[in-house]
């Protein structure tokens, strides 16, 4: 690889199930604190509100609010960036998700990377009062709303969904003109939203047979994501893009559940996904117990971090 690829560690905020281990005070900061120390360049979180009973008895998960970990993280760090992967911005007031996205830039000194995404889940929508068949369009609407709020002048927003008569919010953003935006999704929208409105795409891989289940289109190699990003190149002359689109992808090889990753095919899926233009990828490591993320971030250093080029 001629550039390095960053990797951005998956906090486990969803290991509910393992208070004692993860939900304790202080060790969300702990593993934030050894993925910085080994070279992850980021670490991230996920974000179920308030999921539905079918889906979590199916594989589903809970999670802790994804802006308050980062906070403990941030606390616990001083240079690892803080990334939400996703975070469903139409199940929030714009506005508000603004103010703590805003809050979490100043007070980390500036390390926000916000991964917004559509949504896919139906009853979470539904529990959380916001019509499912409109989220697409609200994410469009907040995106514009949300860089509003954060130039830090007084806003007059008359949307669809959301409306200012004349509202001003303070801090601004550390990063300006406002935090890193990635944009989630397989869909050419979007691809089309990154490309128009953000500062990174994250794609991730899903079969045929499941994309459906996660209302995107599959991603299943990086050949796939080659095309894709063949449309994002293409979109972007369109629209009079510019500035290059940084991107987040998902490599082969990482555990599911207690199997061990297997660090060579990690490698040579971030080598290969490189060459087709990603700059980050996202991973989740193995491990039921706080010592076992720890011995899981050290080894994924060793093997793979000290090979693709880490932070």
């Amino acid at each position: 690889m001629t550039e390095p690829v960053r990797v951005s560690y998956g906090l486990p905020t969803h290991r509910v199930d393992r208070g004692a281990e993860f939900l304790a005070p202080g060790a969300i900061g702990e593993l934030a604190r050894a993925a910085e120390d080994a070279g992850f360049g980021a670490v991230y979180t996920t974000d179920h509100p308030f999921p539905g009973d079918d889906w979590l008895a199916h594989g589903g998960h809970h999670a802790l609010d994804p802006l308050v970990a980062l906070s403990f993280a941030a606390a616990a760090t001083s240079t690892v960036l803080l990334h939400t992967n996703l975070f469903i911005v139409a199940y929030r007031n714009p506005f508000l998700a603004a103010k703590g996205i805003a809050t979490l830039d100043v007070l980390s000194g500036g390390r926000t990377v916000i991964g917004l995404g559509a949504g896919y889940l139906e009853p979470e929508f539904e529990a959380l009062g916001v019509p499912f068949d409109e989220r697409n369009d609200r994410m469009d609407e907040a995106l514009v709303a949300m860089e509003a709020a954060w130039s830090g002048e007084s806003v007059t927003f008359d949307g669809t969904s959301y409306r200012a008569p004349g509202n001003t919010m303070l801090p601004r953003p550390l990063q300006r003109p406002r935090p890193s935006l990635w944009i989630g999704g397989n869909s050419r929208r979007a691809i089309r939203r990154a490309v128009e409105s953000a500062d990174g795409w994250c794609p991730f891989p899903i079969p045929a047979s499941a994309a459906s289940r996660t209302r995107t289109a599959p991603m299943r190699s990086a050949a796939d994501l080659a095309d894709a990003l063949d449309y994002a190149r293409s979109h972007a002359e369109v629209v009079g893009r510019t500035e290059p689109l940084t991107v987040c992808f998902i490599p082969e090889g990482l555990s599911m559940g207690d199997r061990p990753v297997d660090e060579g095919r990690v490698v040579a899926s971030i080598e290969e996904l490189a060459a087709v233009g990603v700059d980050w990828v996202a991973v989740s490591l193995p491990g039921d117990t706080r010592a076992d993320q720890l011995d899981a971030i050290d080894r994924f250093a060793g093997s793979v971090l000290s090979v693709v080029g880490g932070a």
